[in-house]
C-alpha cells in the first residue's frame, strides 16, 4: 500500500460544517471514506495558517487515491491535495535507474 500526505482546506459550507460537527466527527468521516476504498488513516492533525488539516493515510492503489480525491473535492466543501510518499528504499531504487531526458531548447 502507498502512503499519501494529505493537506486540506475547508471552504464555505465546509467551515460551517466543521464548526457545527467538531473535529472528531470530521476525522471519523475521513476514516469512513478511507475504509470505502480499503484504506486506513495513519495520522490526522488540524493546523492553522495556509492549511487546515494535514495527515497521512495508506491506500491500495493510485486509482483509489484519485477516486477519493475526486469525491472529496467534488463536494466543494473541502480542497484536498495528495502527495504520494516514498520510503528511503523507494528512493534507493529510483537512484539506481538511468532515465534519459532532453531539456527544452537543447
Amino acid at each position: 500500500m502507498t502512503k499519501y500526505l494529505f493537506e486540506a482546506n475547508y471552504v464555505g459550507d465546509g467551515i460551517k460544517g466543521l464548526l457545527r460537527e467538531g473535529g472528531t466527527k470530521r476525522r471519523d468521516a475521513v476514516v469512513d471514506a478511507l475504509k470505502s476504498v480499503d484504506g486506513s488513516l495513519d495520522c490526522f492533525y488540524y493546523a492553522f495558517g495556509e492549511t487546515d488539516v494535514v495527515g497521512v493515510f495508506e491506500i491500495p492503489d493510485a486509482a483509489s487515491a484519485a477516486a477519493l480525491s475526486l469525491m472529496i473535492n467534488a463536494t466543494g466543501a473541502v480542497r484536498l491535495h495528495l502527495k504520494p510518499l516514498m520510503t528511503v528504499e523507494d528512493l534507493d531504487e529510483a537512484a539506481k535507474k538511468s532515465p534519459t531526458y532532453r531539456a527544452p531548447g537543447q
